[in-house]
């Protein structure tokens, strides 16, 4: 795994972290509630499909092609976020700017994995990877896995009252 990729994703962490700590102080689950905390977690599992490809797959047209729908899911999902958001609750400028950390590191990241593509093989295949990357790339997920299931756990509280 590149050091850069890896700190670039720990950055995109910690951009989801700060998101769901501005959707704490908007009083999300009070506001656009459950609608809106459902998309993320349809965020996070596409994000998780697509760290999972990147770490199980080979380098190969067809896996880049898995990672470049996973990006494109991601950008479908974080625009019906903000639709959902819009006028329910208060997005910030500096929410904004999270979200634009949030919305170009997938880009960003499917770039970096072009430049070790075997373009001329299209085939899937597993790579045999070290469980310790895959136990670097899930350790910090649990993070915003763990805030979102916060999040989705009081909307849901407060939609059944």
């Amino acid at each position: 795994m590149d050091l850069p990729a890896y700190l670039l994703y720990l950055a995109w962490i910690a951009a989801g972290l700060g998101d769901f700590a501005l959707h704490r102080r908007s009083d999300l689950p009070h506001t656009s509630g459950l609608a809106e905390s459902r998309l993320h977690l349809a965020q996070l599992c596409v994000v998780g499909s697509g760290v999972l490809a990147w770490w199980a797959l080979e380098a190969t047209s067809t896996a880049w092609g898995v990672l470049a729908l996973a990006a494109l899911a991601h950008a479908v999902l974080g625009y019906a976020d903000t639709c959902t958001a819009y006028g329910k609750r208060v997005l910030s400028p500096l929410e904004q700017h999270v979200h634009s950390v949030l919305d170009i590191a997938p880009w960003i990241l499917l770039g970096w994995a072009a430049l070790g593509v075997d373009w001329h093989d299209g085939r899937l295949r597993l790579e045999p990877r070290a469980p310790r990357v895959l136990l670097a790339l899930l350790a910090p997920a649990l993070l915003p896995v763990t805030a979102a299931s916060w999040e989705f756990a009081q909307a849901w509280r407060v939609a059944k009252r």
